[in-house]
C-alpha cells in the first residue's frame, strides 16, 4: 500500500528572515490527513537540508514522495541538481558538487511556480501595485536572477515573458518587458526603454520568492544612475504561495480525499 509524503524544498539562506518566509509558506498549505509534510532547502540551513527530509519522511513510512521545488523558474540550474540527486535522471546537465541521496521511496517532482505564469504574475502585481499611478504609461520591467548557461539561460527568458505577458493584462501596464542579472541585461534594457519612451515611467518587478541580497544590494545597484519605481517586495509573503504548493499535493489524490482538510 502506498502511503505518501511531501518534500517541499528551497534554495536556503543563512537570513533567518528569509528561512522564516519560506516556513510560514510551507506551514500555510493544507494536505489531506495523515501525510506528513517536511519543508527542506538546499543548503544553509542545518538538521533541514532535503537529505534530512528524506529520512525524516521514510522514517514514517512513506513510499511516495512528492518532491515540490519551490522555485520561481524551470531555469534554476539548481533544478536539474535536485533531479539527478533524486534519482530522475542519470547524470545533471552541469557539474554538480550535490551527491545522489539515500533514498528507498518513489520520487514523484512536481513542475516549478513558473508551470502557471498567470499565478506568478497576481503575486508579482500585488507587490508593485502601490508603485502604479497611470498603467497605460508605465513600463514594468521584470527583473529575475537568470543564468549564463544557454539551455537554462532559455528557459529563464521562456518563464519571465510568459509572466511578464500575463502581468501586461493583470495590470493594464502599457509595456512590460524582461531582464536577467545573469547575464546583467539591466542597464541595457532601461536605456533602450528611456530613449525610445521617455515619457514614461519605469517599474521594477523582481521575480524572486524571498527578500534578500539580490531584491536589496544586487538589483539597485544595477539601476544606479536611473529613474525608476521600486519597492524591493518579493513574492513571499504571499497566501497565494500556499494556495500553490496545495494543488501541488491535490494533484497527487483525488477530490474527496483532499476535501477532508477544508
Amino acid at each position: 500500500m502506498r502511503k505518501y509524503g511531501v518534500l517541499v524544498i528551497s534554495h536556503g539562506s543563512r537570513s533567518r528572515e528569509w528561512v522564516q518566509l519560506v516556513d510560514e509558506a510551507v506551514g500555510g498549505m493544507r494536505v489531506p490527513e495523515g501525510v506528513p509534510l517536511f519543508g527542506s532547502f538546499l543548503e544553509l540551513v542545518d538538521g533541514r537540508l532535503i537529505q534530512d527530509g528524506i529520512t525524516w519522511l521514510e522514517n514514517r513510512g512513506v513510499t511516495d514522495l512528492i518532491v515540490i521545488p519551490l522555485f520561481v523558474s524551470k531555469g534554476s540550474t539548481h533544478l536539474d541538481e535536485i533531479a539527478y540527486a533524486l534519482g530522475l535522471k542519470p547524470e545533471p546537465l552541469l557539474p554538480t558538487d550535490l551527491e545522489p541521496f539515500e533514498i528507498r521511496a518513489r520520487v514523484h517532482m512536481t513542475p516549478p511556480m513558473d508551470e502557471d505564469a498567470e499565478l506568478l504574475a497576481e503575486m508579482v502585481y500585488e507587490k508593485i501595485r502601490s508603485l502604479s499611478e497611470d498603467p497605460e504609461r508605465e513600463i514594468v520591467l521584470l527583473v529575475g536572477h537568470g543564468s549564463v548557461e544557454q539551455l537554462f539561460h532559455l528557459a529563464w527568458r521562456g518563464s519571465l515573458e510568459r509572466i511578464a505577458q500575463e502581468l501586461k493584462k493583470t495590470g493594464g501596464f502599457g509595456t512590460t518587458d524582461v531582464a536577467m542579472l545573469l547575464p546583467d541585461q539591466t542597464k541595457r534594457k532601461l536605456e533602450w526603454w528611456r530613449e525610445r519612451k521617455p515619457g514614461h515611467a519605469v517599474i521594477i518587478a523582481p521575480l524572486f520568492l524571498s527578500e534578500g541580497y539580490f531584491t536589496r544590494e544586487v538589483i539597485p545597484s544595477r539601476l544606479e544612475g536611473f529613474d525608476y519605481r521600486y519597492n524591493g517586495q518579493s513574492i513571499l509573503p504571499s497566501p497565494k504561495v500556499s494556495e500553490w504548493l496545495e494543488r501541488q499535493v491535490a494533484s497527487f489524490f483525488n477530490r474527496d480525499h483532499y476535501e477532508q482538510k477544508r
